[in-house]
């Protein structure tokens, strides 16, 4: 007997860019809602499992793809215009405004993976957030990681990303493992971003010129393992620091701790580490009380 009804839905942004969403309603008294940022260039349906759980524990909860990902691609990946900065300027504001439509009148949390969890400071209603749970968010900076890591980082980012832009008018992610194939401005950025310090903060006064990670107090929780390579604890401290009045807590796995041969930058998420969904819920549950 499922205690679950779930629903695709359609988000119209500011921009009137129509995104694609899924939604999980929980037949269980309303505990609170969740938003669940995607990575870059992952789809919705990831999540679904992870999503689920939480709505059988109590929570609303809502999944979305970034335009130009997956569902909310409209036409061709090439002609796409999206930018990181859109996803957190127009889609992720507005998937949190349908989320608080959905649930009216209850608390309101973000569980951001990646560049999910990254961009919160560009929400105009970020402040309508209980809390913040991330997992594998970091600033992602290149000359973090140990240099067996960087040589394969910087590959992808410096060579892979513009060269398939340059003959195929996007990056051809799906190739080298990354997900969804990535609008080339995506992609760009994302390079841009890595390469500099704080992520996001490398286009502060630059493309962006009003944001909200100064400002934002909402208690938040950061979690990353011991095998992920990109958010490791030098970039995950990185991404913090962009936020200096937010509180922070931060955890950091060891796979064997929890029974499991690898978690890394993707696995948190996947059925077989349900286990470690236990985490986040007690983070939900003690920011919803």
């Amino acid at each position: 007997m499922t205690t679950t009804t779930i629903n695709d839905i359609q988000i119209t942004c500011e921009d009137q860019y129509v995104l694609a969403a899924t939604c999980y309603q929980p037949k269980a008294a309303l505990k609170g809602a969740v938003l669940i940022g995607p990575a870059t260039g992952i789809k919705r349906q990831f999540y679904a499992n992870f999503a689920q759980f939480l709505a059988e524990q109590g929570y609303g909860v809502l999944t979305y793809d970034n335009r130009g990902i997956a569902g909310s691609l409209n036409g061709k990946v090439k002609d796409s215009d999206a930018t990181l900065q859109s996803w957190g300027q127009l889609d992720q504001p507005a998937a949190l405004d349908q989320l608080m439509a959905t649930f009216p009148d209850t608390r309101y949390h973000l569980v951001g993976h990646s560049a999910g969890g990254q961009l919160f400071g560009l929400l105009p209603n970020a402040d309508r957030l209980t809390s913040i749970f991330n997992y594998a968010c970091s600033s992602g900076r290149l000359w973090n990681m140990k240099l067996v890591h960087q040589a394969k980082a910087h590959f992808f980012m410096n060579f892979f990303i513009p060269v398939s832009n340059l003959l195929f008018g996007h990056t051809k992610s799906q190739w080298v493992g990354m997900g969804e194939p990535l609008p080339k401005q995506v992609a760009r950025q994302w390079q841009v971003w890595c390469n500099g310090g704080g992520y996001v903060k490398t286009a502060f006064d630059k493309t962006i010129h009003q944001h909200w990670y100064d400002e934002l107090t909402t208690p938040s929780m950061w979690v990353n393992a011991v095998d992920d390579y990109i958010a490791n604890n030098a970039n995950v401290q990185d991404m913090i620091a962009v936020s200096p009045n937010m509180p922070a807590e931060t955890l950091t796995l060891t796979p064997k701790d929890h029974g499991l041969d690898e978690i890394g930058h993707m696995k948190f998420f996947s059925r077989k580490s349900q286990q470690l969904w236990q985490i986040p819920l007690e983070w939900l549950n003690k920011h919803s009380a």
